[in-house]
């Protein structure tokens, strides 16, 4: 991977590719990390920075790893590692080694967070936001019942906007 200029974003359908082409968010250092699979999600501009936001149940094993450090990584794939990104959004770190049992290969990234040999971009990000989703801010309560009622998922999501601090791709 070579550290490039965030503008490359500027090249790709960003919502197609978290909601459809799917990115890892990964927390933690080279000792101990996690990662888990995320299709909801954005990049923008805020605070006079270029970010991400991110949403994570507090049921998540990543989100202890998120909260415990400063930084994180949102890692792109090529098509050819669907099942990477299958099995690491339904497997939990808590039971098994995913990176291992996905094939992934875990590399250390400059700044000290873990992203993975196979990405063909990753996002190096710096927390600078964090709140957590209740049922009484939500003005559109039709969503309560749809993503919240009644899931076997958990409970509400975690915000996080994380300032993009550097941009590697293959």
């Amino acid at each position: 991977m070579k550290k490039t200029d965030i503008k490359v974003l500027a090249k790709e359908d960003v919502i197609d590719l978290i909601a459809n082409q799917w990115m890892l968010i990964t927390a933690g250092t080279a000792d101990k990390f996690n990662t888990m699979t995320a299709s909801w999600g954005g990049v923008g501009y805020l605070w006079h920075k270029p970010v991400a936001y991110l949403f994570i149940r507090p049921e998540r094993y990543t989100h202890e790893f998120v909260e415990a450090n400063d930084r994180l990584t949102i890692s792109f794939f090529p098509e050819s590692q669907r099942r990477a990104l299958q099995l690491c959004g339904s497997k939990s770190g808590r039971d098994i080694n995913k990176v291992e049992a996905a094939g992934l290969h875990a590399v250390e990234m400059p700044e000290g967070v873990m992203g993975f040999d196979e990405a063909r971009l990753t996002l190096v990000g710096r927390k600078l936001f964090k709140a957590d989703m209740k049922a009484e801010d939500f003005v559109d309560e039709s969503l309560l019942e749809c993503w919240y009622n009644d899931q076997p998922g958990g409970g509400f999501h975690s915000v996080y906007v994380v300032e993009i601090e550097s941009v590697y791709e293959k």
